[in-house]
C-alpha cells in the first residue's frame, strides 16, 4: 500500500513551499520597491535601465550574490560565521504558520499563535550576537552590542503593548483578535489603543533595524555593522531577514490592530495584504526622511518614553476591561 499524507500535514507542507516562494519573490519586489522610493524621495527615478523602471535590477544583484565567492575571515570562528545567516532567516518561516491572511488562508491555527511570534522573532538577536562574535571584527562586534542592547530596550514596551490587546481580546489566537473587530476602522483596535499601536510600530522598526534605528548596521560609522564580513548569500541572507522580518511585524501589527482581513467592502486577504504593505510603505517612507539617531537617544527614547508609556496604555486597557 502506497502510505498516505494527513491532510493536516499536507497543508502545512504546501503552505511551507507557499511561503518560501512569497519570501523570494517578496525580497526582490521590496528591495526594489525601497530603490524606487529612495530615488523619488531624492528627486531621482532610481533603477531605471535593467528591465522595464528596473523591475530586474534585483534579479541580476540576487543573481550576482548567488555566483559570488563564500568568503570567512582568518581569524573567524567559522561554525558561528556560518550558523549566523541560517539562524537569521531560517525562524521566519515558523513565524508565517500562525499568521491568519484570510478568513481560511493560514498555516496552522495556533492557540498560542502571538507568543510563538514573539518567541521566533526574538531569535534575529541571537543571529547578531553570533554574526558579530564570530567575525572576529571590532566593527562586527561593536554592531552585535548594540543589537543587544536596543533588543532588550523595545522588546519591553513591544510586549507591554502586545499584553493589552491580548488583555482586550482575551485570546492569544490571531484569528480570534481579528475576529472580535469589525469591518469599519472604527471597530478596529487602533481606535481604542492609538498610543499602543504607535509605540508598537515604533519598536517593530527597532526589531526591523530600520532606520531611524538602524544603529547595528550603522554604514557611517561601522562600516556595515554586524554583517561587515558576509559575501555572497552569506550577506543576501541577512537581507532577506529584514525584508522578511519587516513583513512579519507588519503582518503582527496588521491582525492585532488594523482589523486584519477585514474590509468595508467584500472582506478577504486582498485588505490584508494592502494594510501590511502601507505599513512597509511608511517604514520606507521613514527611512529615506528621518536622519540615524545617537545610540543614546534610542536607549533614551525607550527606557524613558515608550516604556511608562506602554505601561499608562496596559492599565487604560484593564480599566477598559473592567467597565
Amino acid at each position: 500500500m502506497i502510505p498516505t499524507i494527513p491532510m493536516e500535514m499536507l497543508r502545512i507542507i504546501i503552505f511551507t513551499v507557499a511561503i518560501i516562494l512569497f519570501v523570494s519573490v517578496n525580497a526582490l519586489l521590496l528591495v526594489w520597491l525601497e530603490r524606487k522610493l529612495a530615488g523619488h524621495f531624492q528627486v531621482r527615478p532610481g533603477p531605471f535601465e535593467v528591465g522595464p523602471h528596473g523591475l530586474l535590477q534585483t534579479v541580476c544583484d540576487g543573481l550576482k550574490l548567488m555566483g559570488k565567492q563564500l568568503v570567512a575571515p582568518a581569524g573567524a570562528d567559522k561554525r558561528l560565521f556560518w550558523a549566523a545567516p541560517i539562524l537569521a532567516f531560517a525562524p521566519a518561516f515558523l513565524c508565517f504558520l500562525p499568521i491568519p491572511f484570510g478568513p481560511h488562508l493560514l498555516g496552522m491555527d495556533f492557540e498560542t499563535g502571538v507568543i510563538l511570534i514573539l518567541a521566533f522573532t526574538s531569535l534575529g538577536v541571537l543571529a547578531t550576537i553570533l554574526a558579530g562574535w564570530g567575525s572576529n571584527n571590532k566593527f562586527s562586534l561593536l554592531g552585535a552590542s548594540r543589537a543587544v542592547s536596543q533588543a532588550v530596550a523595545y522588546e519591553v514596551p513591544l510586549l507591554i503593548t502586545v499584553l493589552g490587546v491580548v488583555m482586550y481580546s482575551g485570546s492569544l489566537d490571531f484569528t480570534s483578535i481579528i475576529g472580535q473587530q469589525g469591518s469599519w476602522p472604527w471597530q478596529w483596535n487602533v481606535m481604542l489603543q492609538p498610543l499602543g499601536f504607535l509605540i508598537f510600530f515604533v519598536c517593530s522598526l527597532a526589531e526591523c533595524n530600520r532606520a531611524p534605528f538602524d544603529l547595528p548596521e550603522a554604514e557611517s560609522e561601522l562600516t556595515a555593522g554586524f554583517h561587515t564580513e558576509y559575501s555572497g548569500m552569506g550577506f543576501g541572507l541577512f537581507f532577506f531577514a529584514e525584508y522578511t522580518n519587516m513583513v512579519i511585524t507588519s503582518s503582527m501589527c496588521t491582525a492585532l490592530f488594523l482589523g486584519g482581513w477585514h474590509g468595508p467592502f467584500f472582506s478577504g486577504w486582498w485588505w490584508f495584504a494592502s494594510k501590511v504593505y502601507f505599513l512597509i510603505f511608511v517604514m520606507m517612507w521613514m527611512r529615506w526622511t528621518f536622519p540615524r539617531v545617537r545610540f543614546d537617544q534610542l536607549l533614551n527614547l525607550s527606557w524613558k518614553w515608550l516604556i511608562p508609556l506602554a505601561l499608562i496604555n496596559l492599565f487604560y486597557v484593564a480599566v477598559l476591561v473592567k467597565l
